[in-house]
Formats: C-alpha cells, structure tokens, sequence
C-alpha cells in the first residue's frame, strides 16, 4: 500500500462498460490496512480542527494495534499529523502518513472502494461530489450543520480528486487498477453482508444530484454490477435529513450474513422526529425481507443515547451511534460516549455478537459533533482473496 503520487500520474482503469465478475468482500473480511484522512483546516470550524486532528489519531492508534494504517494528509500537514502519531500509537511505524490533498476525514465517502475480480485487487472511484453538491450545507437549521464550512473550488477539486490519486498511489504490493462506474456513489451507503446482500436507500442513490436522469433500475444494475450484488433490499430513506440525504450507515450494519445491529433512539426522542420515522420504516422492511441466500434476517439493536444526557447543546448536531463501528483484523473498534451505562451495554451487545473479536472502545465527542463516527472515517482495504 502506498506512496506519494506525482501529479502528472493517473490510474489505470476499466471501462465502464466493460462485463466484470466483480466482488465487494465484506468489512470482516482480512485486511491489508485500513485507509484514514487527517482533517484540514477547509474541512471543519476552527474550534473545532485541532481536538478533531487528535481523536483521529486515537482512532488510528486503536486500529494501528490490529493491523497497518495508511493516514493521508496535505502536504502542510504532514508534520502536524506525524507528531501526534509518534505521541499518541504505541508502535508509530504501524501508522504511514502519506501526502495527498485532502480535506475531509470521511475517507469512507470520499475516498476509493476496494473491490475483488478474477485478476487481483481493484479500487473504484464514485467521483465524490460532497454528497450530492452540498458544500457549505446549512441544512434544515438554517446554519452549516455538523462542522462543514464552504470550500474553494480548488478545495472542492481535491476532494474529488482524492480516490483516483490514492488509487495511483496504491501500488505495493502491485498497482490497483481503477474501476470507472456509472453511477455516482459514497462508500458509506454501501450495505452489504459479503454474501451476496446489499441495502440501499433510494433517497441517496435515485438522486438528481448525483445520478441525474437514471432510474433505480438501472442504477441497481450498475450496483449490482459493481459489487457482486444478487439482491438489492431498497428502502426509501430521506433526502435531505442530513447533509448525506440518510446514509445507511447511521442506521443499519452486518455484523455476518443473516444477522444485522440497527440503532434504537432513546425513550425520550418525540414520536414525530424524521429520523424515528425512517428508523421503523427501514425496521419494518428488513423485517419483511429475505437476503440474497432466502435467509430471515436476525436483527439486533444497539441504544442510542440522549444527547442531552452527554451535555449536547440543542443547538448541535451529535452522531451518537455504537453501531458506527470498525471491522479490523481480529478486532472491532466503537465508540464511547459520555454515558457509561450506554458504553457499557454497547461493549456488551457487541462482544457477545462477536465473541471471536476483541472490541475495542475509543471516546469520542469531536469526529461526533462533525457529522460522523468511526465507520465514516475508515476504510479498509481488503486482502486478496484466498
């Protein structure tokens, strides 16, 4: 993995219209290394940037101990991001800081999809749009929710040039071709069990924004194309609720073929909130459906804390959710909040799912109030296949 790409340089690719017999393997499978970003200054509010530097750090040191990190960073950054490594991992050598411009730590949107074929390794690249041109979102609240100022052109750019350059980079231990597809995606709506299953919603999929003029057949299509998919479970989610127009990923994970943690709101939440709604909504179609291999799915929940229980202006915008979590090499990393009662029952709900893993929990409050937790700020890159 990795290395600093030169400008002129580009990736080798596929037709988009080229037969393929892709494979998505699932966020359990073995790893090579797990891909992060270190945030810049463009990236969050100033109040914000440095304490949001430090808890991806912490985050690369818990996931440094299961396996190899590639953190990339502005050049500018290189140094800052380097001198937190060597004083928060416990094996610095574990975490390689690489220079490409970025500006977002949501490696998971903006950055490459690893996928498998016949031949090797291969990386798609969505094109990130900031999820559908919302740079500078002000959202439903009339302000930038969840940290995300506006961004220059140029900044803009980078973004959208991140995947192809960390694709051309990737050339250990043999270059990954880039995979060019047709439709326009972020790799946190991609919900899948690695058994043929994947779960998406149509409110950020069947999106002008993003696929302008395709249908959700042909968009399935490509999905399926793309990832190996032979069942696609739609569920209508909500465009515009968040700045990610209701990314399943703050809703509902595998944990293994069959088996799926979703979040429960707290008792406290109003009946009427959206996102009530879309949780029984989505609930009420999992329940109703079969996977790829005609299985029931067992679903499982996780509680989601009240964010007036961990000192959360009303005002701000806080993803508390345990199931935003990490797959690793032997591991499983989540989050902590301010409640240890919740902390608790999370570790406890996931070590029992997993018993053959280590759960590891990180605290957190800053990547949270930014608009994510550790699923959005991860990515991993998977081992060839046996």
């Amino acid at each position: 993995m990795g290395g600093y790409l030169n400008t002129g340089q580009t990736a080798s690719s596929t037709s988009n219209n080229e037969a393929s017999c892709f494979t998505f393997p699932p966020e359990w499978h073995p790893h090579l290394a797990t891909i992060m970003c270190f945030p810049s200054k463009a990236s969050c509010l100033e109040s914000l940037w440095e304490k949001n530097c430090e808890e991806i750090i912490d985050l690369a040191a818990a996931i440094a101990d299961f396996e190899p990190v590639q953190l990339y960073a502005r050049p500018e950054d290189v140094e800052y991001a380097q001198d937190l490594v060597n004083q928060k991992v416990r094996i610095p050598s574990k975490v390689h800081v690489i220079p490409i411009p970025i500006n977002h730590c949501w490696v998971r949107d903006a950055g490459p999809v690893y996928i498998h074929d016949a031949t090797g390794e291969l990386a798609i690249d969505f094109r990130f749009n900031e999820w559908g041109n919302k740079n500078g979102w002000e959202g439903m609240h009339g302000h930038y929710r969840y940290g995300n100022p506006a961004m220059t052109k140029k900044e803009l750019q980078e973004n959208m040039d991140f995947a192809c350059n960390v694709i051309s980079a990737d050339q250990s231990p043999s270059q990954v071709q880039r995979v060019e597809p047709k439709i326009r995606a972020e790799g946190g709506r991609l919900v899948v069990d690695g058994n043929g299953t994947l779960i998406v919603a149509e409110s950020y999929m069947v999106c002008e924004e993003r696929n302008p003029g395709q249908s959700r057949d042909e968009i399935e299509q490509e999905l399926r194309r793309l990832l190996g998919a032979e069942k696609v479970i739609w569920v209508p989610g909500r465009k515009n609720l968040d700045i990610m127009d209701c990314h399943l990923v703050a809703e509902v994970q595998f944990v293994r073929p069959g088996i799926v943690v979703m979040t429960r709101h707290s008792p406290e939440a109003e009946d009427s909130d959206e996102w009530i709604k879309c949780e029984r909504e989505i609930l009420e179609i999992l329940r109703n459906e079969t996977d790829a291999k005609g299985r029931q799915l067992e679903i499982h929940f996780i509680d989601k804390p009240d964010p007036r229980s961990l000192g959360i202006l009303p005002k701000d915008e806080f993803a508390s959710l345990y199931f935003n979590s990490y797959f690793c090499n032997g591991g499983l990393v989540i989050p902590a909040f301010g409640s240890e009662t919740h902390n608790w029952n999370a570790l406890e709900t996931w070590q029992s799912l997993l018993p053959n893993r280590k759960v590891r929990q990180v605290p957190l409050r800053t990547i949270p109030l930014s608009g994510g937790v550790i699923h959005c700020v991860t990515q991993q890159v998977p081992a060839p296949k046996a």
